[in-house]
């Protein structure tokens, strides 16, 4: 029965800057971006919840079922922000 070849393997050589970006814009996100979105999440929940709690008549009874759109609104710029977060 003939003996199959054996192959080399070949040796990995790490690439030198083949990508257009470079290593300084991987620098960490400033503290405010976390802060930021953790604040909106809380604050889109709060409104949601007092606006349910209280009946529909908090926290702006004049707009009614755009409290809703408030608070949701404020949810998925809360999520944008988190984007930015490295």
């Amino acid at each position: 029965m003939p003996k199959s070849r054996v192959r080399k393997k070949k040796v990995y050589s790490n690439p030198t800057n083949t990508g257009s970006q470079t290593s300084d814009s991987y620098e960490p996100s400033p503290l405010w971006v976390p802060i930021t979105a953790v604040s909106l999440i809380v604050i889109g929940i709060g409104w949601l919840v007092l606006y349910y709690l209280s009946g529909q008549a908090y926290p702006v009874a004049a707009w009614g079922y755009w409290n809703l759109a408030v608070g949701f609104s404020c949810m998925v710029a809360s999520l944008l922000v988190l984007s930015k977060w490295r």
